[in-house]
């Protein structure tokens, strides 16, 4: 395994629509165990392929530190409700910036045996199942942001004056 570039707001390959994963390979599998090793290495909750340069449909998710999640060809197949929240990415680092997404989402996706699965997500995991699915379709949280972009320091401030 091993720690892979992220990828930044401004690299071409962030906009562009990834391919789906048609089976499981070794070079996948390395994929994957790096993607897991960088997104932990980064303290991200979430990272896409093209995050690292690689245009699949492969994600990895884990809001809890505690709850992997492997999601191959992810779709959204339902989602209700909403939240608004600060919202960052490990391709735009040090920003924040306030996002309105679904409250709740359910996701179909494969398993790393190329298996179907679906995945019910509420709060903070619907949120990251929503952004990490865009970046497979060449888009960032940056072009729902409702408002100006906040350097995560700022952010910090503020919310350490509400309590």
């Amino acid at each position: 395994m091993a720690i892979r570039q992220i990828r930044e707001m401004g690299d071409p390959i962030l906009n562009k629509v990834s391919k789906v994963v048609t089976e499981i390979t070794p070079r996948t599998k390395f994929l994957i165990d790096d993607m897991i090793e960088t997104m932990y290495e980064a303290d991200g909750v979430g990272l896409a392929a093209p995050q690292v340069g690689v245009l699949k449909r492969i994600v990895v998710i884990d809001t809890t530190g505690e709850d992997l999640l492997v999601l191959i060809n992810p779709e959204i197949i339902e989602s209700d409700g909403e939240q608004e929240g600060y919202e960052g990415c490990l391709s735009v680092p040090g920003k924040s910036g306030l996002v309105r997404r679904p409250n709740h989402v359910k996701v179909r996706a494969l398993n790393e045996q190329m298996e179907p699965i679906e995945v019910e997500g509420e709060e903070l995991l619907a949120r990251a199942l929503c952004h990490e699915i865009e970046h497979l379709d060449g888009h960032l949280y940056v072009e729902k942001v409702e408002g100006d972009l906040v350097d995560n320091s700022e952010l910090m401030k503020s919310e350490e004056g509400e309590e």
